[in-house]
């Protein structure tokens, strides 16, 4: 069973979801996630020819009618952002920055000291493997745009910052500490990142803002850029950080902290705290802690 959809990925497939569909067409598998339709283009390098498959039919209801992924939806998709839910959120340059990355590490950190958190992905196509991995490291709840019934945010006519706000909202109501959300793709791609960074109910609830880059000038840019539109970057991940060169680079030249998740990720998750409390308040509190466990005040530990 596939779902028809659109995806523009530079290191993947390009395709689109065709005008007209019949039994016995042949349409293309575009991402591991079972979106599919006409592939348009692709990186053959990295991922080869596309899959095909034939039509069958569609998938009926007990009524007899195709079925649709909006009449499975969890929440609907908001004009205005209800939520106050301090927001730690995780953009790129790029697809495969290292963003699913950084944010399981932080969620992992922050429930082990305790913290609910909640977790989505807000961009991208869908595929069940990033909020299934945010689960796995310890998020309560995580969800995506496909909760509201869309298979891709590409093409998405302005509609990516209402379903981001419908989705926060959702998340909301189970009272997290923080909400962590990642980002698919780049700020420069077409599928609305760019968009919900400039939103300000958004940009209102953001705590921390971590940005991915895999070399110094993305890095550089993905910093320019994010503190132009009013969503500044706090701390630098991903590929740029794998040694001292990037590290080095960024503190020297942009003057805010870098961490590789995956080999520093308890100095990550200190920062990401300490600025929480600095940029919005924090609802961290050793002596309340969402279990029997207890841990020393994580803020008092060395930030570099």
């Amino acid at each position: 069973a596939v779902a028809l959809g659109n995806r523009k990925a530079l290191k993947g497939f390009v395709g689109e979801v065709p005008q007209f569909l019949k039994a016995g067409d042949i349409i293309h598998v575009l991402n591991l996630g079972g979106v599919a339709g006409i592939c348009t283009s692709a990186n053959l390098k990295e991922v080869g020819r596309p899959l095909q498959a034939k039509v069958i039919g569609a998938i009926l209801n007990k009524d007899a009618k195709p079925i649709n992924i909006k009449q499975y939806k969890l929440f609907e998709p908001r004009k205005n952002l209800e939520s106050s839910s301090p927001l730690i959120i995780v953009s790129g340059t790029c697809m495969n920055v290292g963003k699913t990355s950084v944010a399981c590490e932080i969620i992992k950190h922050m429930s082990r000291a305790g913290l609910k958190i909640s977790a989505a992905k807000l961009a991208g196509v869908a595929a069940m493997k990033d909020t299934e991995n945010m689960k796995d490291y310890g998020a309560k709840q995580a969800v995506t745009f496909v909760d509201a019934g869309y298979t891709s945010t590409v093409k998405n006519n302005g509609t990516a910052v209402f379903t981001a706000k419908g989705a926060i909202d959702y998340l909301s109501a189970e009272q997290p500490n923080y909400i962590v959300i990642e980002f698919g793709d780049g700020i420069f791609g077409e599928y609305g990142v760019m968009d919900i960074l400039k939103d300000k109910e958004i940009q209102k609830n953001t705590a921390v803002h971590i940005g991915c880059a895999h070399d110094p000038v993305g890095a550089w840019k993905l910093f320019d850029v994010c503190k132009e539109i009013g969503a500044p970057l706090d701390i630098i991940s991903g590929p740029v950080t794998d040694n001292s060169v990037g590290a080095d680079f960024i503190a020297k030249n942009l003057n805010i902290p870098a961490f590789n998740a995956l080999v520093n990720g308890e100095e990550l998750f200190n920062c990401v705290l300490k600025y929480a409390a600095q940029n919005k308040g924090s609802n961290y509190r050793p002596d309340r802690l969402h279990g029997n466990r207890t841990r020393a005040n994580p803020l008092k530990s060395p930030v570099r």
